[in-house]
C-alpha cells in the first residue's frame, strides 16, 4: 500500500477571515480562499460593501458574512472578530490585507499622516493578529498570513513611512511566528510587487511612471491580484505546514537584481 502522503491544498471545512476584503488583494484573496473550500468572513470598513464578493463565494458553494470591520477601531476589531467566532465557530485563517501608502517626500509628513499609516499597516495587524491569535491558541492551531510589500525589502521613492512599516510587518511576522509555534500556528507574510488594483490605478494609468516600475522587473509586467492571492492559499493550506516566519516576495524579480 502506497503510504506517501501527497500535498494537500484543499481548505475544505476551513474558516478564513479577510481584512479590507471589497476590493483589490483583499477581494482576490477572499475569492481565491473560497474557491480552495473554505468559507469567508469579510472584514469590512464600510458592512454595506463587497455585495459582489458575498454573491461570488455563493456562488462556489461557500458560505460568507460581511463584518463591520475598520480595523482603525479597537471595538470594531473586537466585535468582528468575536461575531466571526460565534457564526462560523472557529476561525483557521487570518489575512491581515489592510493597508495604506499614500506618497509622501519625507520632508513633507505631517505627524498625522505618519500616525495613519502605522495605525493602519502596523497597529491593526498587531491587534487582529491578537485577536484571531487568542482564538487559534484556544483550538490548537492555525494560519496567519500578512500582507506585508517588496517596500518592506527596498527604498521607493517618496513612500519612507510605508516602507518602514513594511518592514516592520516582516519583522512582526516573523516575532509571532516564533512566539505562537509552540500553539500550532503559523504566521507568514506575502510581498507583493506592484500590483493592478484599484488602488494603483492612479499610479500605473501613468505611461511613465508605469514604464520606470515595469523596467524593474525582470518578468517586464506588473502582478495580478490572483497571483498574490495563489500564494496565499498556499500558506493556508497544509502543503505549507512546515512554513513559518517567512516573507514570500512575490515581485517578479525586482528584488533579485
Amino acid at each position: 500500500m502506497n503510504s506517501v502522503k501527497y500535498p494537500d491544498f484543499r481548505l475544505d471545512g476551513k474558516v478564513a477571515l479577510i481584512t479590507g476584503a471589497a476590493r483589490g488583494l483583499g477581494r482576490a484573496c477572499a475569492l481565491a480562499l473560497a474557491n480552495a473550500g473554505a468559507d469567508i468572513a469579510l472584514g469590512l470598513r464600510d458592512v454595506n460593501s463587497a455585495e459582489d464578493v458575498e454573491k461570488e463565494i455563493a456562488r462556489l458553494g461557500r458560505r460568507s458574512l460581511r463584518l463591520a470591520m475598520d480595523v482603525a477601531s479597537m471595538e470594531q476589531i473586537r466585535q468582528a472578530v468575536d461575531k466571526a467566532e460565534k457564526s462560523f465557530g472557529h476561525i483557521d485563517i487570518l489575512v491581515n490585507n489592510v493597508g495604506i501608502a499614500p506618497p509622501n517626500p519625507a520632508e513633507e509628513v505631517t505627524e498625522e499622516d505618519y500616525d495613519e499609516t502605522l495605525n493602519l499597516n502596523v497597529k491593526a495587524t498587531f491587534f487582529v493578529s491578537q485577536a484571531v491569535g487568542r482564538i487559534m491558541i484556544r483550538q490548537g492551531g492555525g494560519r496567519i498570513i500578512n500582507m506585508s510589500s517588496q517596500a518592506g525589502f527596498i527604498a521607493l521613492q517618496d513612500e519612507s513611512v510605508y516602507c518602514m512599516t513594511k518592514a516592520a510587518v516582516n519583522h512582526l511576522t516573523r516575532n509571532l511566528a516564533s512566539e505562537w509555534a509552540k500553539y500550532h500556528i503559523n504566521v507568514n507574510a506575502v510581498a507583493p510587487t506592484f500590483v493592478e488594483t484599484p488602488g494603483t490605478e492612479p499610479w500605473l494609468s501613468d505611461p511613465d511612471f508605469r514604464k520606470s516600475v515595469v523596467d524593474r522587473i525582470p518578468l517586464g509586467r506588473v502582478g495580478k491580484p490572483m497571483e498574490v492571492a495563489g500564494a496565499v492559499v498556499f500558506l493556508a493550506s497544509d502543503a505549507a505546514s512546515l512554513i513559518t516566519g517567512e516573507i514570500m516576495l512575490i515581485d517578479g524579480g525586482w528584488t533579485a537584481r
